[in-house]
């Protein structure tokens, strides 16, 4: 079994998942609370908590997993991109269960982790296939032929989606997280009442969301404090529409362009758990004749499962060899 720890952002996370892909355990505890006092994630408060909580967090994954150290035979753990100092502390944790057990240690991109979530559980999707991920710091299209790497096709040039949602909802006076909360409030609104602009640039597959934030800016701006206040609803349904509206323009046209005719498609990442794009992107493949992976919501968020998925195709670096591993905040 695989032994597997995340700690890439404010999210402490550990699973215990087995080689053939059956998450026996997916342990997440969130600093969401901590964190909204500042309207946002506060980088050294993060490395702290993880300091604070990782034990604990191990220790649950391998009691709900049924398992123990004895039955785990690789380690796996984030070593980037993300935030640094919270990445160092999952690494140093990960090479000393490691190293006191003389296991091989596998080294994770978390944004791999993303892009293969679906190939856990009882239907795991096969390559080839495409994937989007969505989440907080990143936005791209990628083509999957083989579990071990992957080709982007199109990404964020500016603000992730997952970003432009949590900076939409703060123009919009909400908590934090943001993205949920947006998605709650616009359930309840009209998401033709504004027309924001939906940013496709070049004849690529590239995303750009910085105009739709600034549009909203202004909206909010124009509107007034008490207008916009009591519109709110409306605000964010239109907004919401915009981001999801962009996504699937971009999906549908990467579905439409893949010569082999490639019929399998997954989401992954924190804005896969947002409720008009999954039934959005839903609707698209059923139009297409595309069949459709979407990992539960506990995959979509930051976690270990993910990097223990992504752990299974990969090389693992045998003792001593992994001692001077380090973490990096940039993607490779």
């Amino acid at each position: 079994m695989i032994l597997a720890v995340e700690t890439s952002c404010d999210d402490t996370c550990a699973a215990v998942v087995t080689h053939d892909g059956e998450v026996r355990s997916n342990v997440i505890a969130s600093q969401g609370l901590l964190h909204a006092r500042y309207g946002g994630v506060v980088p050294e408060i993060a490395s702290r908590r993880h300091l604070e909580l990782l034990d604990a967090v191990i220790a649950d994954a391998l009691e709900t997993g049924g398992a123990s150290m004895d039955e785990i035979d690789t380690v796996a753990v984030t070593n980037g991109p993300g935030l640094i100092g919270a990445l160092l502390v999952g690494v140093s944790e990960a090479k000393a269960l490691a190293a006191a057990r003389r296991l091989p240690l596998v080294p994770v991109d978390h944004l791999r982790g993303h892009v293969l979530a679906s190939t856990l559980g009882e239907r795991p999707i096969e390559p080839p296939f495409l994937c989007l991920v969505a989440s907080g710091g990143h936005t791209f299209l990628a083509r999957v032929d083989d579990p071990a790497r992957y080709t982007v096709l199109g990404q964020t040039l500016d603000d992730a989606a997952g970003e432009a949602f949590d900076k939409g909802a703060r123009l919009l006076g909400l908590g934090y997280p943001g993205g949920p909360e947006l998605d709650r409030l616009a359930r309840s609104g009209d998401p033709d009442a504004f027309a924001f602009p939906r940013s496709l640039p070049g004849d690529g597959l590239d995303f750009s969301f910085s105009g739709l934030k600034t549009a909203l800016l202004y909206k909010v701006r124009d509107l007034g404090e008490e207008e916009a206040a009591a519109r709110r609803a409306d605000l964010a349904a239109s907004y919401q529409r915009a981001i999801v509206d962009s996504l699937l323009a971009r999906t549908r046209a990467a579905l439409d362009r893949a010569s082999d005719g490639v019929d399998r498609f997954a989401i992954g990442g924190g804005v896969a758990a947002n409720s008009e794009l999954r039934a959005s992107v839903e609707r698209l493949c059923g139009e297409l004749g595309v069949d459709l992976w979407v990992p539960p919501i506990s995959l979509c968020t930051d976690n270990a499962a993910m990097i223990a998925a992504a752990a299974r195709f990969s090389e693992p670096i045998a003792y001593p060899g992994y001692l001077a591993l380090d973490a990096s905040a940039r993607v490779a």
